[in-house]
């Protein structure tokens, strides 16, 4: 997993409640093995029409957005099944942030384990944010450390549970978090022959 202490990126708006995993990554796109190339796949039915061509009116398609990092969303992000697909499909296309009202929690913890940073803040905040990236206006600069998203007027503060804040600021993975083990493992097998 990559590490993430800070990051800083154009917002995409997606004024939306209840997104769940299937709108994320729809099932039809589950069949790889590997966490790669899911991005091509995101948000496909909102995206692309019956014969495969880019939504004029879905504002994933807006040039303004094809260097969004962030996404600000409604209430209830990545709800539905346990997919861990959703967030390799939004980390694949090049989304390292989440910012909303609430989420799922198995996607929550699905999206910090692959490398999101997943912030929840208040619904009044994201309608704020979500007004402006619909303008093409709105730069975040998200420090982990320091738990603080900085827009152009302030700073706010937010909560992140320490295990994973370490997770994400050090790029272990729970295989990474198995591995820093490995001599008492090592010396734990030994002592079995």
């Amino acid at each position: 997993m990559e590490a993430i202490q800070r990051h800083r990126g154009v917002v995409y708006p997606l004024n939306r409640t209840n997104v769940d995993t299937d709108q994320i990554i729809p099932k039809q796109f589950l069949k790889r093995i590997e966490r790669t190339g899911f991005g091509q796949y995101l948000f496909y039915h909102w995206r692309f029409d019956d014969d495969g061509e880019l939504r004029k009116n879905f504002n994933l398609n807006d040039k303004r957005y094809e260097d969004a990092s962030i996404v600000v969303a409604g209430e209830n992000f990545g709800c539905g099944s346990s997919r861990e697909h959703a967030p390799w499909a939004l980390l694949d296309f090049g989304f390292r942030v989440i910012i909303a009202p609430s989420f799922a929690d198995i996607f929550y913890n699905n999206a910090l384990k692959n490398g999101i940073i997943v912030i929840q803040v208040k619904e009044e905040l994201v309608n704020q944010w979500l007004k402006k990236a619909e303008r093409g206006e709105l730069i975040l600069d998200v420090d982990l450390e320091k738990q603080q998203i900085m827009d152009r007027e302030m700073v706010y503060p937010f909560q992140i549970p320490e295990y994973h804040k370490q997770k994400l600021i050090n790029g272990w993975d729970d295989i990474a978090l198995t591995l820093q083990y490995e001599e008492k493992i090592a010396r734990y097998e030994k002592s079995m022959q």
